[in-house]
């Protein structure tokens, strides 16, 4: 299905007009920001898409004085140096990014209010005087280094006075371990109350969070609790670090459960799709205001979407920076897309059927638009004879029988998971070789939702595995969709015909030999398995 690409199609409209590869589904191209609505120009982005309303624009012209004026004279754009270490010491020197640097392919961009501020980066965990326990837990779950956007984000959120950041940045880049360390090192173990909190929008993902803070923090006395639906939570409430869901964490406050007036620090994780879901982003909002003037706020976020950028204004005080990092098309790279046209709606499921008959191997996930999908589909799979579970944050599960759920196909016990979107975001299961989409992932206003897709079939590629996506087809709305995010990403979606799925099991097999060649490599300490979070 490759070539150009069309507007973004949606589930009603006919696609009207064709341009070029560099379209997204917004009206307007994503851009970096500061709150108070000051933007900042992004020459190093000239190949990501832009919207078809947008022209393309060469920047490489631009003067440094063009740049000084782009940025409202208030906000440079800078490089972060690499440090050095000189003599021994942990020295680290600082250095402005020049625009022909950035041009050449610079990866990290950060936006800063005050010119006059330095930055610095680091190369090693043991530049940000860490305590030694805190080291002793970073280097226990394998990270030999920061990843790249912790090269840079750390020694900000780290340093003292603390600091404020707006950082879009998707899972993989090893965001939660930044903000999971920077709770950690702002919490003092000897004082029995709240200090850090972090709200992020789904359950599952508050549940991996705090088992990368128990693990990172197992040397320490530092206790975290989990403030979900369905969760008992303690009184008095004696832990340092709570990590839920907004409406849990506000229902807490307002009983007088948690007090938050000595947090020091307060993590909005996956921003964009607490707006995105109904309440959550006010409910954020509220939070926000309930907590100290001079706490240190660190929102992170996949997208920058106008929307966002007026809810990142309500949430995170000026003086703030700006962490963006580039996308990065290794996303994509080791997983095989291919489209499958089942012809008719009703078909899809007879497709599905044909495919766990021949699969024996790995495990995989299939992503469906609403819950009421996920348990049809659910209820006819079993009929069929297939062995599945179900997930979805209806109110038809209870919080322990999602937890179950997850746990049992994270410890391999189920082979087979149908989800709706909320598994797309962060949550890592290594094992998850096959993602099937189902129904092709759509926005509100029934458009590609191409964030959603690259975090969906991300589930079958973490840690640099290897992955097979399979994209559902039925009519030629669908194919138009399926089209557009191809164009989008720049990937080929390849077509695979429905009379030859047993093929897939030998390519399944191929991926499960290689990904086994991997591990036995780190487990011989050949190679260090990166911080995919």
């Amino acid at each position: 299905m490759s070539g150009t690409t069309a507007t973004a199609p949606t589930s009603s409209k006919p696609e009207e007009k064709t341009t070029t590869a560099k379209s997204t589904l917004s009206d307007s191209a994503e851009k970096p920001f500061l709150p108070n609505g000051k933007t900042v120009k992004d020459w190093a982005d000239e190949e990501e898409p832009l919207s078809p309303n947008t022209s393309t624009t060469n920047n490489n012209n631009n003067s440094s004085g063009d740049v000084e004026e782009d940025l409202v004279g208030k906000v440079k754009q800078l490089e972060v140096p690499e440090s050095k270490d000189e003599d021994g010491g942990n020295k680290i020197l600082e250095k402005k990014l020049t625009r022909s640097s950035l041009a050449k392919g610079g990866r990290i961009i950060v936006e800063q209010q005050d010119p006059s501020s330095p930055l610095y980066s680091v190369k090693s965990f043991d530049q940000l005087n860490l305590s030694p326990e805190l080291l002793q837990g970073v280097y226990g779950m394998g990270f030999n280094k920061p990843s790249k956007i912790q090269e840079t984000a750390l020694p900000l959120i780290l340093s003292d006075p603390p600091k404020n950041l707006i950082a879009q940045a998707q899972s993989g880049t090893g965001k939660t371990a930044a903000f999971v360390l920077c709770m950690l090192s702002r919490c003092d173990p000897r004082q029995t109350h709240p200090q850090a909190l972090c709200v992020c929008p789904t359950r599952e993902l508050a549940r991996q969070i705090v088992d990368v803070v128990n693990q990172m923090g197992r040397f320490t006395q530092i206790k975290t609790l989990l403030a979900v639906k369905d969760e008992t939570v303690p009184k008095p409430l004696a832990t340092q670090i709570i990590v839920g869901t907004p409406g849990k964490l506000l229902d807490l406050i307002k009983k007088e459960i948690l007090k938050t007036n000595k947090i020091k620090v307060f993590v909005l994780d996956e921003a964009d799709v607490m707006i995105d879901q109904q309440g959550l982003g006010e409910q954020s909002i509220l939070l926000k205001k309930a907590l100290p003037k001079t706490i240190q706020i660190c929102l992170f976020s996949a997208t920058f979407k106008p929307e966002l950028r007026t809810f990142a204004e309500r949430v995170v005080p000026q003086p703030c920076y700006n962490i963006r990092l580039k996308r990065e098309e290794l996303t994509l790279e080791g997983i095989q897309q291919l489209f499958i046209d089942c012809k008719t709606e009703d078909n899809k499921f007879q497709v599905l059927s044909d495919i766990y008959g021949y699969l024996t191997v790995g495990q995989s996930i299939i992503f469906v638009h609403t819950r009421r999908t996920a348990q049809e589909l659910t209820q006819r799979m079993k009929q069929a004879g297939h062995t599945v579970s179900v997930l979805h944050g209806g109110e038809e599960m209870s919080g322990k029988e999602r937890d179950q759920v997850i746990d049992d196909f994270r410890e391999g016990k189920t082979k087979v998971l149908i989800t709706t979107n909320v598994l797309a975001r962060g949550i890592d299961i290594l094992q998850v070789m096959l993602v099937i989409n189902y129904d092709v992932p759509l926005d509100a206003n029934n458009r590609p939702d191409t964030e959603t897709y690259l975090h969906r079939i991300g589930r079958s590629g973490r840690f640099g595995r290897k992955g097979i996506a399979i994209n559902f087809v039925h009519d030629e709305t669908s194919k138009r969709q399926v089209k557009y995010i191809e164009s989008f990403f720049k990937r080929p979606i390849t077509e695979f015909p429905p009379d030859k799925i047993e093929d897939l099991q030998p390519m399944l097999e191929a991926i499960q030999a290689e990904d086994q060649r991997i591990a036995e490599k780190i487990a011989r300490g050949e190679i260090k398995e990166e911080d995919d979070e």
